[in-house]
Protein backbone atom coordinates (compact mmCIF):
# COMPACT_ATOMS: atom_id res chain seq x y z
CA UNK A 1 0.00 0.00 0.00
CA UNK A 2 1.54 3.27 -1.07
CA UNK A 3 -1.30 5.64 -0.35
CA UNK A 4 -0.74 8.71 1.78
CA UNK A 5 -2.81 9.00 4.96
CA UNK A 6 -4.60 12.08 3.57
CA UNK A 7 -5.81 10.06 0.57
CA UNK A 8 -7.20 7.34 2.83
CA UNK A 9 -8.76 9.93 5.15
CA UNK A 10 -10.55 11.59 2.23
CA UNK A 11 -11.67 8.23 0.83
CA UNK A 12 -13.03 6.99 4.16
CA UNK A 13 -14.79 10.32 4.75
CA UNK A 14 -16.40 10.09 1.31
CA UNK A 15 -17.38 6.46 1.89
CA UNK A 16 -19.02 7.32 5.22
CA UNK A 17 -22.10 8.66 3.46
CA UNK A 18 -24.70 6.14 2.20
CA UNK A 19 -25.65 8.29 -0.80
CA UNK A 20 -22.03 8.44 -1.95
CA UNK A 21 -21.65 4.67 -1.47
CA UNK A 22 -24.77 4.14 -3.58
CA UNK A 23 -23.36 6.41 -6.28
CA UNK A 24 -20.14 4.39 -6.30
CA UNK A 25 -22.14 1.17 -6.57
CA UNK A 26 -23.89 2.56 -9.62
CA UNK A 27 -20.60 3.64 -11.17
CA UNK A 28 -19.17 0.17 -10.59
CA UNK A 29 -21.46 -0.91 -13.45
CA UNK A 30 -20.18 1.80 -15.78
CA UNK A 31 -19.93 5.52 -16.34
CA UNK A 32 -23.03 7.62 -15.74
CA UNK A 33 -24.19 11.22 -16.03
CA UNK A 34 -25.25 13.33 -13.08
CA UNK A 35 -28.90 12.94 -14.11
CA UNK A 36 -28.54 9.15 -14.25
CA UNK A 37 -26.87 9.10 -10.85
CA UNK A 38 -29.54 11.38 -9.36
CA UNK A 39 -32.49 9.34 -10.64
CA UNK A 40 -32.83 6.93 -7.69
CA UNK A 41 -32.59 9.67 -5.06
CA UNK A 42 -35.21 12.06 -3.76
CA UNK A 43 -32.84 15.02 -3.84
CA UNK A 44 -32.01 17.89 -6.15
CA UNK A 45 -29.32 17.84 -8.82
CA UNK A 46 -27.30 20.44 -6.85
CA UNK A 47 -27.36 18.10 -3.83
CA UNK A 48 -26.14 15.19 -5.96
CA UNK A 49 -23.47 17.49 -7.43
CA UNK A 50 -22.21 18.22 -3.91
CA UNK A 51 -21.84 14.49 -3.29
CA UNK A 52 -20.03 14.11 -6.60
CA UNK A 53 -17.63 16.93 -5.67
CA UNK A 54 -16.74 15.10 -2.45
CA UNK A 55 -16.19 11.86 -4.38
CA UNK A 56 -14.10 13.68 -6.98
CA UNK A 57 -12.00 15.48 -4.35
CA UNK A 58 -11.30 12.14 -2.68
CA UNK A 59 -10.12 10.66 -5.97
CA UNK A 60 -12.86 8.03 -6.00
CA UNK A 61 -14.40 9.37 -9.21
CA UNK A 62 -13.39 11.51 -12.15
CA UNK A 63 -15.49 13.45 -14.63
CA UNK A 64 -14.88 13.87 -18.33
CA UNK A 65 -16.60 15.91 -20.99
CA UNK A 66 -18.52 14.28 -23.80
CA UNK A 67 -20.42 16.89 -25.82
CA UNK A 68 -22.81 18.54 -23.33
CA UNK A 69 -22.53 15.64 -20.86
CA UNK A 70 -20.01 15.21 -18.06
CA UNK A 71 -20.03 11.47 -17.35
CA UNK A 72 -18.67 10.30 -14.02
CA UNK A 73 -16.19 7.46 -13.88
CA UNK A 74 -15.22 5.26 -10.92
CA UNK A 75 -11.50 5.47 -10.16
CA UNK A 76 -10.61 2.06 -8.79
CA UNK A 77 -7.06 2.91 -7.68
CA UNK A 78 -8.23 4.73 -4.53
CA UNK A 79 -10.65 1.90 -3.74
CA UNK A 80 -7.74 -0.51 -4.15
CA UNK A 81 -5.75 1.55 -1.62
CA UNK A 82 -8.68 1.42 0.80
CA UNK A 83 -8.98 -2.33 0.28
CA UNK A 84 -5.22 -2.77 0.87
CA UNK A 85 -5.49 -0.86 4.14
CA UNK A 86 -8.48 -2.94 5.25
CA UNK A 87 -6.78 -6.22 4.31
CA UNK A 88 -3.61 -5.24 6.17
CA UNK A 89 -5.58 -4.51 9.32
CA UNK A 90 -7.82 -7.55 8.86
CA UNK A 91 -4.70 -9.74 8.83
CA UNK A 92 -3.49 -8.25 12.12
CA UNK A 93 -6.89 -8.72 13.77
CA UNK A 94 -7.31 -12.23 12.40
CA UNK A 95 -3.94 -13.16 13.93
CA UNK A 96 -4.92 -11.60 17.26
CA UNK A 97 -8.30 -13.34 17.28
CA UNK A 98 -6.68 -16.68 16.38
CA UNK A 99 -4.34 -16.28 19.37
CA UNK A 100 -7.26 -15.40 21.63
CA UNK A 101 -9.22 -18.40 20.34
CA UNK A 102 -6.27 -20.71 21.05
CA UNK A 103 -5.85 -19.21 24.52
CA UNK A 104 -9.55 -19.71 25.32
CA UNK A 105 -9.42 -23.31 24.10
CA UNK A 106 -6.43 -23.95 26.36
CA UNK A 107 -8.27 -22.44 29.33
CA UNK A 108 -11.28 -24.66 28.65
CA UNK A 109 -9.01 -27.72 28.63
CA UNK A 110 -7.75 -26.76 32.07
CA UNK A 111 -4.40 -25.33 31.05
CA UNK A 112 -3.25 -21.87 31.99
CA UNK A 113 -2.86 -20.88 28.35
CA UNK A 114 0.73 -19.68 28.82
CA UNK A 115 2.65 -22.76 27.84
CA UNK A 116 0.04 -24.35 25.57
CA UNK A 117 -0.93 -26.97 28.17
Amino acid sequence: MNSAPAVLDAAFAALADPTRRAILSTLAHGDATVSELAAPFAMSLPAISKHLKVLEASGLISRSRSAQFRPCHLERAVLDDVDDWIQEHRKVWDERLDKLDEHLKNLQKGGDGKDGK
